[in-house]
């Protein structure tokens, strides 16, 4: 895929399309890979900063699910979008501007959907992770504030899962990568272990 800017965030969905945000134009992007063209169409955003439903600023992290609904991380916005398949307006389902009372976002710039529906949000300006259950969202990790302790981040960037729950975490300030197994004997609560040597 050719963009024309910045791209700040990759996934490729079952269908094998890959979608890309691009932070300096506002927009979400997508391009099915077995296509031989390089035409890409604009699925979220219309190309220039704002807050409306249908805008986004500086987006980041991407998640599509199986049903082809796009979640964006707004990070300009401090807020979590859904963009459902085939429509450009979007529902707040975390952050500034949602309906219901969620949780304080700053700058998110990482998203990840589970088989349950749950989201899993890299906080960044709040040095955190958190995650949403069943009535609301609570911290999983960088819940003491920002340091350097094993239980802490520092600009967390993003994150991703294994089959079997553990969470890896790109540590950015704090240049490491952090690995966070779920203990099942703590009520799904995540410890933490700190894989030595994988530092970007």
């Amino acid at each position: 895929m050719h963009v024309s800017g910045l791209c700040y965030g990759l996934f490729v969905d079952i269908s094998n399309t890959l979608y890309c945000s691009m932070g300096d134009r506002h927009q979400v992007v997508k391009r099915w890979l077995d296509d031989n063209t390089n035409t890409s169409t604009v699925v979220a955003g219309t190309g220039t900063l704002g807050s409306a439903s249908n805008m986004l600023n500086w987006p980041h992290g991407i998640f599509v699910d199986t049903n082809f609904d796009l979640y964006v991380a707004d990070s300009g916005n401090n807020r979590i979008q859904l963009f459902q398949l085939g429509q450009l307006t979007a529902i707040t389902m975390a952050g500034g501007g949602s309906s219901t009372t969620t949780t304080i976002l700053s700058l998110p710039n990482g998203i990840v959907l589970d088989a349950d529906k749950y989201l899993f949000i890299v906080d960044a300006g709040n040095h955190r992770i958190i995650g949403s259950g069943p009535t609301s969202f609570r911290c999983l990790v960088g819940c003491s504030g920002v340091g350097s302790a094993f239980n802490q981040l520092n600009w967390p960037n993003s994150l991703s899962f294994v089959s079997y729950g553990n969470m890896f975490v790109t540590d950015w300030q704090n240049n490491r990568i952090q690995k966070f197994i779920l203990s099942t004997s703590s009520c799904g609560k995540y410890e933490h272990i700190l894989i030595k040597g994988l530092i970007y």
